[in-house]
């Protein structure tokens, strides 16, 4: 994968006057000694920015760590550029991938150091392999795809895995690739048994925690089964961020970070990053109260949770009272809703009706999408099949276009020719001569969207013979009757729109997430299941897998996106489910005062907004 050239360094470094004040004070080295040798230059989206002030933004509830993730830890070895167009390098200098993709050797910034002023070096890379992730008690097991980690000296180190692993590098600019640089060893090593051997069972006691495995979940990392991360928890943990905890999640009504002064970027004009001072998280308890607050100009950036289409028109009408503007996004999701049939239904009847492709295809010319755009989306999108976006080169008109058209005799003659017979009610009638049910499931609790879509998608399905019935249920319900296999027929959100080749579950069993066929994503993928079991799938499907394979044993771009076009070709005639909308242009908001935020970016979760856009070049006009 090619890499941007590095930017030139600049010959004078600058800081913030804070932190000026504390080397003055003798409380903290030069500039010059905080930075690496070869620090990262950072080119602001409009202006060189100017220090100071606050970023207000908020998280709803107790379940949003993850917009504190995006925002204020977007910082691992490498990272998507704002474009989502290309890797980068970021704590990592440079890197290079073997001509098979088994190994990747990286190079760190010598000078590099944690928010604490120690050292970062490989040393703890390996202690994340060797120590944390190569621990059993701490780790559940070594993975599809084992790998080892070989130090070459004390800023070069090797990843080597036991079989090609073409994407790692892409994966790397996802949330997966936090993992390797959120671990201090001069610091967790007092927390660690292969470490600690005088006080530990003495720290285990003063924690309250069951043992030791315990006590290093607590102080490092999300503990397995709850919303809790010891980044936005523990004071003392120190980190490459460009901002450090100051006041915790959970102790308050708001998470405080504050500008770390050993980070590693600056701008063109030697300026360290960031410019703003600290962000603030303020905690609220739903979605309506973070609407409120946007209106009235209390945030300064954010694109979560209030940017629906439905909330556009309110907020555009506040936009001058509430002292923001609007800037674009596009939603890397291609559905507002796929709807997956069972294709490897535990019912034999059930499943020979839906693995007839023409039993689909009546269905979907039975949907009136555009009633569906109208009523529920405020007529924002259009009729859309599980199908990558426009802005890809994967975009196939036939693809996302078919079947898509609303045509009640159409899906008659289409359905005819799988389920001709019906009961004296209209019913149409399975093989065995029993009434044709399809319970639709989707989760409900969260946003109205879905059940509102599916009230009207089993209404279509009835009126052409089909007893649909819509079952709306808890989230944790809906997963464990999905991934036990025993659905007829499931929602969810369309991922694959703009992260094509990463995220393809629903262009081939992929994943449990490809929710029309799991047991054959189980064979695929050789998971263990304690819930479903894997099923060899058909000659098409293996095809997909073949050729997905060949993708991940290489690093060449182009050749990746050669074969996912031949698998997108066959998810084409396969037609494994059904896509109802292409979800419209997004919105985020963005105060007048704050600059430097892109006038558009991606939206989603891989990317993962706004990190890749480098928050620590946004800044806010001098008060």
């Amino acid at each position: 994968m090619a890499q941007t050239p590095a930017a030139a360094v600049p010959s004078q470094l600058r800081e913030a006057p804070v932190l000026a004040d504390l080397v003055a004070q003798g409380s903290l080295p030069p500039v010059e000694e905080r930075l690496p040798v070869t620090p990262l230059v950072v080119e602001p989206t409009e202006q060189i920015g100017v220090y100071g002030g606050a970023w207000r933004t908020a998280i709803v509830g107790g379940l949003d760590l993850a917009w504190l993730d995006r925002t204020v830890a977007y910082d691992y070895l490498v990272r998507w550029d704002p474009a989502w167009e290309a890797v980068i390098p970021n704590i990592a200098e440079s890197w290079e991938a073997s001509a098979d993709s088994r190994t990747y050797t990286f190079t760190l910034r010598e000078g590099h150091k944690w928010s604490d002023g120690a050292p970062f070096t490989v040393d703890d890379i390996l202690f994340y392999a060797e120590d944390v992730y190569g621990n059993e008690q701490l780790t559940t097991g070594p993975g599809a795809n084992p790998f080892t980690v070989e130090k070459l000296d004390e800023l070069r180190f090797a990843i080597t895995f036991e079989q090609p692993n073409g994407l790692f590098i892409q994966n790397l600019a996802t949330t997966n690739g936090s993992i390797w640089t959120r671990y201090p060893r001069h610091y967790l090593e007092q927390f660690h048994e292969a470490y600690n051997t005088t006080d530990l069972d003495q720290r285990v006691a003063e924690a309250g925690a069951a043992n030791w495995v315990e006590l290093f979940q607590q102080v490092s990392d999300a503990i397995p089964g709850t919303s809790t991360d010891a980044r936005f928890q523990n004071l003392d943990l120190p980190t490459l961020y460009a901002w450090k905890l100051a006041e915790p999640y959970g102790e308050g009504t708001r998470v405080r970070v504050e500008r770390n002064p050993y980070y590693f970027k600056v701008d063109p004009e030697g300026n360290q990053l960031p410019y703003l001072d600290e962000v603030v998280f303020n905690e609220v308890q739903n979605n309506e109260v973070l609407l409120l607050q946007a209106m009235n100009g209390e945030l300064d950036m954010h694109v979560r949770h209030i940017n629906l289409d439905s909330n556009k028109a309110v907020l555009a009408e506040n936009r001058e009272s509430g002292g923001y503007r609007f800037f674009d996004t596009v939603q890397a999701i291609m559905n507002h809703a796929v709807v997956s049939l069972n294709l490897t239904h535990q019912d034999p009847v059930m499943r020979e009706i839906f693995q007839n492709k023409d039993f689909r295809i009546g269905l979907s010319h039975a949907i009136n999408r555009q009633e569906i755009i109208d009523a529920v989306f405020v007529s924002q999108g259009e009729p859309w099949q599980a199908a990558p976006r426009r802005e890809t080169p994967f975009f196939s008109e036939t693809l996302a276009k078919q079947y898509t058209e609303y045509d009640v005799d159409l899906a008659n003659e289409h359905l005819d020719r799988v389920l001709p017979d019906k009961d004296s009610d209209g019913w149409r009638l399975r093989p065995d001569g029993e009434r044709l049910t399809v319970i639709v499931e989707v989760p409900s609790g969260g946003a109205s969207a879905p059940v509102d879509t599916m009230n009207l998608v089993v209404t279509y399905w009835q009126q052409v013979g089909v007893n649909a019935q819509l079952e709306p249920e808890d989230r944790s319900i809906f997963d464990t009757r999905r991934n036990a296999n025993q659905h007829d027929c499931v929602v969810w959100q369309g991922a694959g729109g703009l992260d094509v080749i990463l995220n393809p579950p629903y262009y081939l069993p992929f994943s449990t997430r490809s929710d029309y066929a799991i047991p054959w994503a189980l064979w695929y993928t050789k998971a263990a299941s304690p819930d479903a079991e894997p099923e060899e799938p058909p000659e098409a499907a293996r095809r997909q897998m073949e050729l997905y394979d060949e993708l991940n044993a290489t690093s060449d771009m182009a050749e990746q996106e050669a074969l996912m076009k031949e698998i997108l070709v066959i998810a084409e005639e396969q037609f494994y489910c059904m896509g109802l909308v292409l979800p419209a242009a997004g919105y985020g908001i963005v105060g007048n005062a704050m600059h430097n935020v892109p006038a558009m970016m991606p939206d989603g979760f891989l990317y993962p907004t706004p990190g890749p856009t480098n928050p620590e070049q946004y800044y806010v006009d001098p008060q």
